[in-house]
């Protein structure tokens, strides 16, 4: 099966925004709730986001109020829109299924966030 591919990333002063997009396979897309995961440098990958077929949303504590997730289901895409971006939400992000597919991680998108 073909990997899902993020985008977006980037280098963004705090307090900035970034819009992340992930095209993922239209076999996983069509099935599964997408979700968004980050991985901080020496800390385990972690839940972000997640967006069912229908539109049901459920976010991390951590992001709640500052990041919306969506989905494109004509694009195959999921989106996760990041607004008062803090130092701490620096990490690769990875989008995957909710819960995650053991074999569908891609190589993720870098986001860094500093003044």
């Amino acid at each position: 099966q073909v990997q899902p591919v993020e985008s977006g990333g980037g280098l963004v002063q705090p307090g900035g925004s970034l819009r992340l997009s992930c095209a993922a396979s239209g076999s996983i897309f069509s099935l599964y709730v997408m979700g968004w995961y980050r991985q901080a440098p020496g800390k385990q990958r972690e839940f972000v986001a997640s967006a069912t077929t229908g539109g049901w949303t459920n976010y991390a504590g951590s992001v709640k109020g500052r990041f919306t997730i969506s989905r494109d289901n004509a694009k195959n895409t999921v989106y996760l829109q990041m607004n008062s971006l803090k130092p701490e939400d620096a990490a690769v992000y990875y989008c995957n299924t909710y819960p995650p597919l053991e074999n569908y991680w891609g190589k993720g998108t870098l986001v860094t966030v500093s003044s």
